[in-house]
């Protein structure tokens, strides 16, 4: 069995217009695969434990179960780990450590559904949330959308928008401000990325202010729900994970993104259409993208003490001579 660590990952260097390419190839084989709803979790608060489980089309024979947290004062916010087994005899091929994969397949969903959802000559993209998974996100669509004009209006919180300009601020064809309320924000903007994992309430009270045309995409779900039943069109990655919303039956027109994606129904039909996105994160993105890596990672080596037990991640695992 490997064991497959975050510096292991991060050592192959995926680049992440490889991430949208993976995301995208998830969807379109969503309904060859077996994708049960996750189960959440509450020990206390807000703080979260979700179990997501995913079998692979038969071709790949793999079979993963992520298991995700949100607790308070943790860091990253999110942690992850995920057992990938091969489906064909039920073996433990791998543990995966997912902090990497969560925020990349999280990212990279998010930024395929700005690039299929977006209206027309969008230009400006604002974001709120300016942590591990909102810089997998610009990232992700900064590497897919190469080549574009744009304008990132950042919400300022500490000094995490004054860091992300300083960093990216060289990025061709990329400019940055940053708004001190929600209202500057998201005035004018064509899209609207929010990506806090934890929010008491709504982020913006009167959903008139989102003008016609916007994509909003709330990576985490949070602080958008008086926008579910009056904006024109709802998106998900998966309809079974977003049934539960106090809104579900309010949507004025609901589908999946992966059918957008497969032409099996329309996504944005008009310039004026203000659309919802919610990428709420499933397993089938998670166990593809570990099914992918284990690929690239080579298998332990013998324990030359004893040629016993196994080296994984740099330890003797079960050594008789240790």
């Amino acid at each position: 069995m490997k064991r497959i660590t975050s510096e292991a990952i991060a050592a192959l260097r995926i680049d992440p217009r490889q991430c949208v390419g993976w995301v995208r190839e998830a969807f379109l084989m969503k309904g060859r695969a077996q994708l049960p709803p996750k189960i959440s979790l509450h020990p206390q608060g807000s703080d979260f434990i979700n179990t997501m489980p995913c079998l692979l089309p038969a071709e790949y024979r793999r079979f993963g179960c992520k298991v995700v947290s949100r607790i308070r004062g943790q860091h990253p916010a999110l942690k992850s780990e995920m057992m990938l087994f091969d489906s064909s005899t039920g073996e433990m091929v791998a543990l995966v450590n997912c902090d990497w994969i969560t925020a990349m397949r999280t990212g990279a969903v998010a930024a395929l559904a700005i690039r299929t959802l977006r209206r027309s000559r969008a230009s400006v993209y604002a974001f709120v949330g300016l942590g591990v998974i909102g810089r997998a996100t610009l990232d992700c669509l900064l590497a897919s959308c190469a080549g574009e004009r744009m304008h990132i209006r950042l919400m300022r919180y500490k000094d995490q928008a004054e860091r992300i300009v300083g960093e990216y601020g060289g990025a061709e064809g990329v400019s940055f401000s940053i708004a001190d309320t929600m209202e500057e924000l998201v005035r004018g903007a064509d899209v609207v990325v929010s990506c806090i994992t934890d929010a008491d309430g709504l982020l913006v009270d009167d959903p008139a202010l989102f003008e016609p045309g916007v994509l909003v995409v709330p990576v985490h779900t949070r602080g958008f729900q008086n926008c579910d039943p009056v904006f024109d069109k709802v998106f998900a990655d998966d309809t079974d994970h977003v049934r539960g919303f106090r809104y579900f039956d309010r949507f004025r027109r609901f589908g999946e993104l992966g059918d957008v994606l497969a032409g099996t129904i329309p996504g944005r039909e008009s310039d004026q259409e203000r659309i919802l996105s919610y990428n709420i994160g499933i397993a089938l993105h998670d166990v593809l993208f570990g099914a992918k890596i284990e690929l690239e990672i080579p298998p332990p080596s013998l324990c030359r003490k004893c040629d016993g037990g196994l080296i994984i991640d740099r330890l003797p695992i079960g050594c008789r001579a240790a």
